[in-house]
């Protein structure tokens, strides 16, 4: 990446428009690993050292807000033993970076049905979201246990038996009313949606928010993934004409 790019992607005066809030779906963590014919493990633990690095790029690039798939509601199907361990990094992630994560401004959001999570893992997130909700800098929503239809069928719910005790008039719900029963609610609307590994699917995540997001799909695998990476999405994003259905 060029160094002007460089500067527009970091907010500089090139007059590249920046995105408010970016979402990646971290993919590649096991074939990370098993190229270099390491445990999984090895990958998930590579793969929380690109989550550092990318929040930290992304205050520093100007993001208000930052959502990253961590742990999909379909994730419940891999083997016992690693999802102990992802549970496990989650843990130590939320205990070691918190302090810094408070004193760099980042807010932290928790979108998904979390609460379905072990019950100290769950304290420990109330706690971490309660700790840091005054922060501005920078909203960092993770997403656990989080499917995208899941999310939608429980607005719904919601706002079914909201219409049942005449809180909400039917005729009367628009697209806006519609997002404020989502888990995203609060968050600045999706711009760009990023997916790592050269996958190109959204995998049941923000199906809802990334209606009109920018879409980018990147080869590098997630462990890999880090400030210019981040950068060069964001210079893709600011080059793309969004017309949202218009001329």
């Amino acid at each position: 990446m060029t160094a002007a790019s460089a500067s527009a992607a970091a907010g500089g005066s090139t007059g590249l428009t920046m995105p408010r809030h970016v979402a990646i779906i971290m993919d590649g963590n096991g074939r990370w690993a098993k190229a270099r014919l390491l445990p999984r493990l090895a990958g998930h633990r590579q793969g929380v050292e690109a989550v550092k690095r990318t929040v930290r790029a992304a205050g520093d690039l100007g993001l208000e807000a930052l959502t990253l798939y961590a742990f999909s509601s379909e994730n419940w199907r891999r083997p016992a033993a690693e999802i102990a361990d992802l549970m496990g990094l989650l843990r130590r992630f939320i205990r070691s970076e918190l302090d810094e994560i408070a004193r760099e401004g980042v807010k932290l959001r928790i979108i998904g049905d979390y609460r379905k999570l072990e019950p100290d893992l769950v304290a420990l997130l109330d706690d971490a979201v309660a700790r840091t909700a005054s922060n501005t800098r920078l909203t960092l929503a993770i997403a656990l246990n989080y499917g995208s239809q899941d999310e939608l069928l429980r607005a719904t719910r919601r706002l079914m038996r909201e219409a049942r005790a005449g809180e909400i008039d039917p005729d009367a719900l628009d697209d806006a009313a519609f997002e404020k029963r989502l888990d995203t609610d609060g968050l600045p609307k999706l711009d760009l949606l990023i997916r790592t590994s050269g996958e190109q699917r959204l995998s049941n995540f923000l199906l809802w928010q990334a209606a009109y997001a920018e879409l980018v799909f990147t080869d590098t695998l997630w462990p890999d993934f880090d400030r210019a990476h981040l950068a060069t999405a964001i210079e893709s994003f600011g080059q793309r004409e969004r017309r949202y259905g218009g001329l």
